[in-house]
């Protein structure tokens, strides 16, 4: 991951963005694509996970590779009928929402773009490299099924 490159000084710099800094950043992404992951197995979680439980880089990608092998797990069994039945779920402050499932699935990918951008940005500041965060570019590097295709 590019933000090996970052000490712990940096990783918690805050910096002045929708979250104070890169290790808060990545706990949002984390978080968020925990809650929807819960909310796809049918519980409703009443918060995210607190940026303060994750450390250090280390403690969030340790979380987050099984939260993206049970993701894939999820999205692996599902099928087209699926994709398209209504999705309902209670959001962190009560409210009950329907969708086409298609539609949460498509929403969680947004949002994880919006927030790697802001990682890239985060990253500049501070001196590191950036990686792409476009789609066509993780496609031309394999990434297609499986959490395994992040370490390629």
């Amino acid at each position: 991951m590019i933000c090996a490159e970052l000490n712990q000084e940096q990783f918690i710099e805050p910096l002045g963005s929708s979250f104070p800094s890169v290790r808060d950043t990545l706990a949002h992404l984390l978080g968020a694509e925990w809650i929807w992951l819960e909310r796809w197995n049918g519980r409703w979680p009443r918060a995210l996970p607190a940026a303060s439980e994750f450390p250090t880089l280390n403690s969030i990608e340790q979380r987050w590779l099984v939260v993206e092998t049970s993701v894939w797990e999820y999205l692996n069994q599902l099928s087209e009928a699926d994709l398209r039945a209504p999705f309902t779920y209670t959001n962190v402050k009560g409210e009950q929402w329907t969708y086409a499932l298609w539609r949460t699935l498509f929403h969680v990918i947004n949002h994880q773009t919006y927030h790697r951008g802001q990682v890239t940005t985060l990253l500049r500041q501070l001196g590191a490299s950036s990686a792409a965060v476009d789609f066509l570019v993780a496609h031309d590097m394999n990434f297609k099924t499986s959490p395994s295709a992040l370490n390629s």
